[in-house]
């Protein structure tokens, strides 16, 4: 069989369940997952190691802005995939963008605990629209976790009512973080030292 004739004849078939479904036991490692990975990244923020890694920390913020870059790409490709019924394809694409946010995680810590905190060097409309982008970023950034968690749940449980409800919540909030990461980066990087 041809790859377009399995393409076609594959396209709108509903996925199965690919895990079991409990939803009292994915409450709570949702709910665990998510305080402390934000309790991490809080406490680790406030900590600053100071060790030569024997090149530019800052490479963390560019690692974080390509990864940010990567996550948004898949998340547009994931719902284009969805609204083509393209269900394999999405699901692949958004296991991906999952991967590669614990990633970021990990890359941001390291850049938090390995760098001064850089102050924005611009000022007067740029200045607000920096803080604006940034305050909006960090506070969806904080509560986008548990959102993530409970959409990948219930698309891999095959609830996908429920993952629909939710990835309408979901899918725009984790587009914002991701996209406005990299303008953070964008705008605060010339005035990294």
């Amino acid at each position: 069989m041809s790859r377009s004739h399995y393409h076609k004849h594959t396209r709108g078939v509903i996925l199965p369940a690919s895990i079991k479904k409990n939803d009292r036991l994915a409450t709570i490692l949702i709910i665990l997952v998510s305080i402390v990975v934000f309790a991490a990244v809080v406490i680790l923020g406030k900590v600053k190691l100071e060790v030569n890694l024997g090149f530019d920390q800052h490479i963390f913020a560019r690692l974080n802005a390509l990864i940010n870059t990567f996550v948004a790409l898949l998340l547009l490709g994931a719902l284009f995939a969805a609204k083509d019924k393209r269900f394999e394809t999405h699901k692949k694409l958004m296991l991906w963008a999952l991967g590669l946010s614990l990633l970021f995680l990990v890359s941001y810590i390291c850049h938090h605990l390995f760098t001064d905190e850089t102050k924005y060097g611009g000022s007067g409309l740029i200045k607000i629209v920096y803080y604006f982008i940034l305050i909006t970023h960090i506070f969806l950034a904080g509560l986008i976790l548990p959102f993530i968690l409970f959409t990948a749940y219930r698309g891999l449980t095959a609830e996908y009512a429920k993952h629909r409800k939710l990835a309408r919540i979901t899918w725009p909030l984790w587009f914002y973080v991701a996209v406005t990461g990299v303008i953070v980066f964008l705008m605060i990087n010339p005035y990294y030292s």
